[in-house]
């Protein structure tokens, strides 16, 4: 992505980093450049996939800040005794692997900006660490006692209703206060289907000829119908997928339909109903050629042809989080989400079933 400031293309540079032109992608853009003039902490809500990290990204591009650092730490997919030497740096032989001394993110974003995505996935006990940083700006090494200065911006980013975490105590209110100085509403993309073709061409633009492909008018209204759970990352996925099988094609409403749901092949075909059975054979010739073209699929139960329930759910189950993990780009705490999973739930069945995090 292209750092660019606000000194250095405005209003152009933030329309290459929002794309769209729908009322809803507009007034993000407006409250971006309202919210990069000052140095406030900013809170990201809306849905995973919607872009929340692209957001913070404009802010901090648009904003006085622009030249410094600017430092995304997913606070999901960090394991929970590494986050505060991620965050705040520790000291040689303070914890074993500590080999080194090393910089956290905040001293090493010093006058730039620090996006936490995923801020409700952070330990109860780091929420605490946290709040004291952004109430005295400082931090302290793990390790040490010292405590240094930081000066930096931070913008955190949820998906989870921190109403309810709060109301559950799984998150602090006085943090909640404190990141949610000014709380803005990422849209789905659901909500600005009108920009699909934008956003298309965008994912596009640094693809050969050879590799793009084109949509005809019924396929466009597909995919403007579509719910996109996975929002603009589902839609980059489609458009890779699409070049990969399709490129230099034309595609229609058909092609875009499986493209959608690569996984519909691979579910059970249904069994072909009794009457239409009974006029291509006899009973008799059906138990004698239980895989003919006319016979009920195999995996259909019958007298005499038990089927293997427990491993039908284990091929769906396994298919369903291939799916989730692919939407989710191997983030295992969104996957989890798209699956209505714990992310441990998640965790023990990935390693059940053999499933690598993809990098």
């Amino acid at each position: 992505m292209t750092e660019v400031g606000q000194n250095n293309g405005g209003q152009a540079a933030l329309e290459t980093l929002i794309i769209g032109t729908s009322p809803a992608t507009q007034r993000l853009r407006e409250m971006i450049r309202r919210v990069a003039r000052s140095n406030a902490s900013v809170m990201l809500c809306g849905p995973s996939g919607s872009g929340k990290e692209l957001v913070a990204r404009a802010i901090h591009d648009e904003g006085v800040r622009s030249g410094k650092a600017f430092a995304a730490i997913n606070c999901g997919a960090i394991p929970g005794e590494l986050i505060e030497s991620e965050l705040f740096g520790h000291e040689k032989g303070s914890f074993t692997g500590a080999t080194a001394r090393r910089l956290g993110h905040f001293e090493a974003s010093e006058g730039g900006t620090v996006f936490l995505d995923e801020i409700g996935d952070m330990r109860f006990d780091m929420q605490v660490k946290l709040l004291r940083v952004l109430e005295d700006r400082t931090i302290v090494r793990v390790g040490s006692s010292e405590v240094r200065n930081v000066d930096v911006r931070v913008i955190s980013a949820t998906h989870q209703d921190l109403d309810a975490a709060i109301a559950e105590g799984k998150f602090r209110e006085d943090l909640f206060f404190r990141l949610g100085v000014v709380v803005l509403q990422v849209p789905s993309l659901a909500s600005r289907v009108e920009d699909i073709p934008a956003l298309i061409r965008h994912f596009q633009r640094k693809m050969p000829g050879e590799a793009k492909c084109r949509f005809d008018d019924e396929a466009m209204i597909v995919l403007m119908q579509h719910r996109w759970p996975g929002n603009v990352r589902e839609l980059r996925n489609f458009v890779e997928r699409a070049s990969v099988l399709h490129g230099g094609e034309t595609l229609g409403a058909d092609d875009v339909a499986l493209l959608l749901n690569p996984t519909a092949a691979l579910a059970p075909r249904q069994a072909v109903p009794s009457s239409f059975v009974a006029v291509q054979a006899s009973a008799e010739e059906l138990a004698d050629a239980p895989f003919a073209s006319g016979a009920p699929h195999a995996k259909t139960p019958a007298p005499g042809r038990p089927i293997d329930l427990k491993r039908e759910i284990e091929t769906i189950e396994l298919e369903q989080i291939h799916v989730a993990l692919d939407l989710a780009d191997g983030i295992i705490s969104e996957a989890a989400r798209l699956l209505t999973l714990k992310r441990t739930t998640l965790i023990e069945k990935m390693r059940k079933y053999g499933v690598q995090q993809a990098a």
